[in-house]
């Protein structure tokens, strides 16, 4: 008996998936993804885990977005999805085993102002989803779908997004960097039979503050969720990948006069959250506790009172820099 990839050691696994294949089909055109999910299987064997992430997306006030940028983002964000879901289960079922990964948003459950179209799909996949899912386990399929829900990520998306703002965009604060999404990614799909996993701690808060207050949240987000997506750079004129891709050949980008042009982006590395150095902290032998003798010694007894310690546990630099470092959060 073979086993799945995604089942197998981290090891082997690599070894397995050590030989890339690029065929980048219009996840639009649903015949493109079955041709290209053919051409993979003749190439690198049986697909044991498919990963769904395409998306588009427009930033722009509701009023100020045309019905073709809609239909286009829709198509992409929702329906790439639909099509390469269909495209995998259709190799996948008659094997009876397999993983889907569906790599969602926080914006999925929590829609924010000025990305209308792009929540909207996001929301279109959890539901779509979760449908598939009841309709595998009633079948006692062995094929599995789950859900990554993501924070904000420093990607270039935002550096080729068509946005109609005044200034540059940038994903709602805290961002992580992509290495913590990956991490998401691979712990998904090697545990593929749970619902859905939050990457991050900002995820999970975000969601789970949505279901206990959702209009306490409409109110917060109508008074930061403009001035939390720019930066203070003024948007300038520059091509956008909603119809035509802006990448250019071996990695470069296609950025706004001014910024670098290979690698991330400048506007992206902006984005980055800078690392927050931790404190220093003494010994904790050596830390006073209320009532009790001090055991530094006879010195810190004549230092005089000390200043009350700040619990570093609960203060908001310690939780960022602790959230930074979390790849994935809780599971339901």
């Amino acid at each position: 008996m073979v086993t799945p990839a995604w089942k197998a050691p981290p090891a082997t696994l690599s070894r397995q998936v050590a030989r890339p294949w690029r065929c980048p089909p219009t996840w639009r055109d649903f015949a493109q993804v079955e041709a290209a999910a053919g051409r993979i299987e003749d190439s690198l064997g049986p697909i044991d885990v498919w990963v769904n992430v395409a998306f588009a997306s427009v930033f722009a006030p509701f009023a100020e977005t045309t019905p073709e940028d809609f239909r286009r983002v829709t198509e992409v964000t929702y329906l790439g999805f639909v099509h390469g879901t269909t495209a995998a289960l259709a190799r996948m079922r008659p094997r009876d085993h397999g993983a889907i990964v569906q790599v969602g948003s926080a914006l999925g459950a929590r829609s924010i102002p000025l990305q209308s179209a792009y929540c909207g799909g996001k929301h279109a996949i959890n539901g779509f989803t979760e449908s598939l899912r009841c309709e595998l386990r009633h079948d006692i399929s062995n094929v599995h779908v789950t859900v990554v829900q993501m924070p904000a990520v420093n990607t270039p998306q935002f550096s080729w997004v068509r946005s109609r703002l005044p200034r540059h965009p940038q994903p709602v604060p805290p961002i992580y960097q992509p290495e913590v999404a990956a991490r998401g990614i691979v712990y998904a799909a090697d545990h593929p039979g749970r619902k859905q996993y939050f990457v991050g701690a900002t995820t999970a808060a975000t969601i789970l503050a949505n279901r206990v207050a959702p209009a306490l949240l409409d109110r917060y987000l109508a008074r930061t969720g403009y001035d939390s997506q720019q930066t203070g750079e003024p948007e300038s004129s520059r091509p956008d990948n909603l119809w035509e891709p802006v990448d250019e050949p071996r990695g470069a980008t296609t950025a706004p006069t001014g910024s670098s042009t290979t690698g991330r982006t400048a506007a992206a590395r902006n984005c980055s959250c800078p690392t927050i150095p931790r404190r220093p902290r003494p010994p904790r032998w050596s830390r006073p506790r209320p009532g009790w003798p001090s055991r530094a010694g006879p010195a810190a007894a004549d230092a005089g009172p000390q200043p009350p310690r700040r619990n570093l546990r609960l203060s908001h630099r310690s939780m960022q820099a602790r959230s930074s470092s979390v790849s994935t959060g809780l599971v339901t």
